[in-house]
């Protein structure tokens, strides 16, 4: 690997309670360095839920937080959650182009997997 290739992060996330997307959503991704983390870039998913421009110019391979304030999309429709944030902790190699971490999330779960 170059020390110049760098990856890309998109989100997805469904309130699959609703069966609908999460919109609104505030999404920000953060890079580890050992007890410190940086925070690269912070958005709001759109209309269907996504975020696609979350590393517009990419990031280096490494250990990522990316980071969904689910407590206060819950809130705003007025429904409680046990899960006020959903954080996803990954380790990225910028060998691989992309990466898109979905969220699929209800008042009291929230999973993720590695999409395409």
């Amino acid at each position: 690997m170059t020390d110049s290739a760098r990856t890309h992060v998109t989100t997805h996330i469904l309130d699959t309670s609703l069966g609908k997307p999460a919109v609104g959503v505030t999404v920000w991704l953060e890079k580890v360095t050992g007890h410190d983390s940086l925070v690269i870039n912070k958005s709001i998913t759109d209309a269907d839920g996504r975020v696609g421009k979350l590393t517009p110019q990419g990031v280096a391979s490494g250990h990522y937080r990316l980071y969904a304030d689910i407590g206060a999309y819950f809130a705003s429709s007025h429904r409680e959650t046990l899960y006020p944030l959903a954080i996803i902790d990954v380790m990225l190699c910028a060998e691989q182009s992309h990466y898109h971490l979905p969220l699929l999330i209800t008042p009291y779960s929230w999973s993720t997997y590695r999409g395409s």
